[in-house]
């Protein structure tokens, strides 16, 4: 083998399949890395903020409930109005957890990119 033979550039090629990826492809990975992010990120935002929204309704819930256990307990048996002001209370829950589940509802239709 001659020296010209043994030094030609067709020997130091790399096939195509095996070529590093461009500059050009690399920063458009990268951009598509970066969206997929702060999309992620804001859906965790949202979720986020739904999930604490829960937690603040469920312990203005336990409050009620406990208010009326207490209000059921002090007297023995129930009066009316013992009875109805729980109700009221009580509709007032549920009115509010109907305005919490509409909520989560519309959040669940809003698109993940930003």
């Amino acid at each position: 083998m001659s020296d010209f033979e043994r030094d030609s550039a067709e020997n130091w090629r790399l096939s195509q399949h095996s070529r590093p990826p461009l500059l050009g492809e690399l920063v458009e990975r990268i951009d598509e890395a970066l969206a997929t992010a702060r999309a992620s990120e804001a859906a965790v935002m949202t979720v986020g903020a739904a999930a604490l929204d829960a937690a603040a309704q469920a312990r203005r819930a336990a409050e009620l409930a406990e208010r009326a256990s207490a209000a059921m307990n002090s007297n023995g048996a129930p009066t009316r109005s013992t009875v109805q002001s729980a109700g009221g209370a009580m509709d007032d829950f549920t009115a509010r957890a109907d305005r919490v589940a509409e909520r989560l509802s519309r959040l669940q239709r809003l698109p993940l990119s930003t």
